[in-house]
């Protein structure tokens, strides 16, 4: 049976980070497992998330984070892809990376616009993007994550739905906010707690239904 093919593409929120134990979710927690269950049989989700992965701009501290120098060999590794779901930014916000919320919507449409290019697809090109949880200003409460990422990230940060909303319709892309569906964790404010994984899970297995309930 030929499944419907689908890329999670993201960075920690997608690899399954657990704010609570410092690791990553047990298989049968994280979104993208629930996800694939709920989806059930006709569908194949891959997990294609790193920690710290980025849009377009490349860590001077930390090598193979930029989401765009990876994008084609993830993408065909699981082709022939029926949709692709990109949930990055977060931490394109990083005050080392000196980016305006505009230039993270950018960097953004500069990696979907070439997604839609790549010769990975089953039919036409559908991609999703899925603007990531919004920092909560208690972040700079914990001194190691606040550092880490810098001033000016829970601005920036907050600015990024209605600018990845439009950066959708200028793309010709799909768009969802997950921040209705999710929480912060405590440890760090800024990666999905438990209980956000089946919430988030849930609404994305919805609109997944409904963007390819046309594709055989």
């Amino acid at each position: 049976m030929n499944k419907k093919h689908i890329v999670c593409y993201g960075d920690s929120n997608t690899w399954g980070y657990c704010t609570a134990t410092g690791g990553r979710y047990e298989d049968d927690a994280r979104w993208t497992r629930l996800l694939q269950e709920q989806l059930g049989e006709g569908y194949l989700v891959a997990e294609e998330g790193v920690c710290g992965r980025t849009t377009v701009f490349e860590d001077p501290l930390n090598e193979g984070l930029c989401g765009f120098a990876h994008l084609a060999t993830a993408l065909n590794t699981h082709s022939p892809l029926d949709l692709l779901v990109v949930m990055l930014g977060t931490n394109d916000c990083k005050q080392r990376y000196s980016a305006t919320a505009q230039n993270i919507a950018d960097g953004l449409a500069r990696l979907v616009t070439r997604a839609k290019q790549l010769p990975v697809w089953a039919g036409e090109p559908r991609v999703l993007i899925v603007a990531p949880i919004m920092i909560d200003p208690r972040v700079h409460q914990v001194p190691r994550v606040g550092q880490e990422m810098g001033e000016g990230c829970v601005e920036k940060s907050r600015l990024l739905p209605a600018l990845m909303e439009q950066t959708a319709r200028d793309t010709g892309c799909e768009f969802m906010d997950c921040n209705p569906y999710v929480q912060p964790g405590e440890a760090d404010w800024m990666h999905f707690d438990a209980a956000s994984q089946a919430r988030f899970a849930l609404a994305l297995e919805a609109k997944i239904r409904v963007l390819l309930s046309g594709r055989s």
